[in-house]
């Protein structure tokens, strides 16, 4: 069981329902029970968190902030996931996916990021790439790494 804080720091058109972020949030912890706070901004706090803490210029889809905690010690935490609503939008219109299925990617690739996966090398991004395939293929979504073809 998840507890999820949503916090809402855009006027976005359109953003999931918070019951959506935690069953999708829900399906990729590998923990029985955590905590996690999703908050979900404009373009110019994106950017703002992107130079700080990646060092990279402009807005980003998802950032994670992994929660760490000295070893002994219990801890649900299991971080926060900053996501951009005008990026997740962008990008699920240029690259032909429903829109709702690229916010539960951007959520399920953000709790695997709190969870120790990444992408770096080709080897890691091929496993942490199959757990999302097969997350959001039990969640009813396609492969999101699949190209869409549009005639």
């Amino acid at each position: 069981m998840i507890s999820l804080e949503v916090q809402h720091a855009t006027e976005a058109r359109w953003v999931p329902e918070d019951e959506d972020f935690l069953r999708w949030a829900s399906a990729a912890a590998k923990r029985d029970r955590a905590e996690l706070v999703i908050r979900i901004v404009d373009e110019t706090e994106s950017a703002e968190l992107n130079g700080q803490y990646r060092h990279k210029a402009g807005p980003t889809n998802v950032l994670s902030f992994p929660f760490e905690v000295p070893e002994g010690i219990p801890n649900r935490l299991l971080g926060d996931l900053v996501i951009c609503a005008a990026v997740v939008e962008r990008e699920a219109r240029e690259q032909g996916k429903p829109l709702e299925a690229h916010w539960a990617h951007m959520v399920v690739h953000g709790v695997l990021h709190l969870q120790g996966y990444d992408h770096i090398s080709d080897s890691d991004a091929a496993v942490m790439e199959a757990e999302e395939i097969a997350i959001l293929k039990n969640l009813g979504f396609p492969n999101p790494y699949e190209e869409i073809i549009t005639a």
